[in-house]
């Protein structure tokens, strides 16, 4: 390494941004080919080029920080601020799919039979599974900040104990939802219903999954030893993360399931 008088990590010339770029490529033409060729050869390439390409990537990213010491104070808040913006831009993400709904729930147009939900929708019942998954999802937010606070206090064991409780609450949270979509009495078809209930859920659902995906990680890093007391920014961007998730969950059930039902 050579010397440098300041604090900030230059980064260091990398071929994951390529093959990255090259992966979502392959990923979006494979889809394409799959939906109107039924040929998923491309789709497998684009879907194993991004799995090696975040191994990859995470990898080197985990060395800089844990070992090679790049992570330095201004270093972490200019990690943090890029964390907030990212949430900041899933909130707004998120407000397109709300907006739809209301749009369509509080001027029920005559096409929809003038009444919400529409003629024809028979929608699910907001006090069984649903408030079943508020309660799992809550139950995760609690576990996940014990995990922090476990952390910060260097009790390792505690940590992994809420690491696991966490990603076994957001697995059920997503076998639940794969339950109640393959029960639901109506499709993703089914009108302006339809589609504001299942692109909303489904996208929140698969913001769940990559959530327990990056919980895990972070539990590898764990048991790995690879955070500190003071050194494990990794992982509060994952509890944020998390936590994010959790408040959207509270607006989709309040909206869509208990006022929209």
């Amino acid at each position: 390494m050579a010397h440098q008088t300041h604090a900030f990590h230059m980064v260091d010339p990398s071929p994951w941004p390529l093959t990255g770029a090259a992966a979502a490529f392959l990923l979006t033409s494979g889809l394409a080919t799959w939906f109107h060729f039924n040929t998923t050869l491309i789709l497998l390439l684009g879907l194993t080029l991004t799995l090696l390409t975040m191994f990859q990537w995470w990898r080197d990213i985990v060395r800089e920080g844990t070992y090679q010491g790049h992570h330095t104070p201004p270093v972490q808040k200019g990690l943090r601020y890029g964390m907030i913006l990212f949430i900041l831009s899933e909130v707004f993400f998120f407000i397109g799919f709300f907006w739809a709904f209301y749009n369509a729930s509080l001027a029920p147009t005559l096409e929809v039979g003038e009444c919400w939900p529409p003629t024809g929708i028979t929608p699910l019942n907001p006090f069984e599974v649903p408030l079943l998954n508020t309660a799992v999802l809550l139950a995760s937010g609690v576990s996940v900040t014990w995990a922090h606070h476990s952390i910060m206090e260097g009790d390792r064991k505690s940590t992994l104990q809420a690491l696991l409780l966490t990603i076994s609450l957001g697995l059920y949270f997503t076998g639940l939802q794969a339950l109640e979509y393959f029960e639901a009495p109506f499709t993703i078809a089914d009108g302006i219903y339809g589609t504001t209930f299942f692109v909303a859920t489904g996208f929140h659902g698969l913001h769940v999954i990559i959530g327990s995906l990056f919980l895990l990680t972070c539990l590898a890093r764990q048991l790995l030893h690879h955070f500190t007391s003071q050194h494990h920014f990794g992982f509060e961007a994952a509890a944020w993360y998390w936590h994010f998730v959790d408040v959207v969950w509270l607006f989709l059930y309040v909206s869509i399931y208990w006022w929209g039902s």
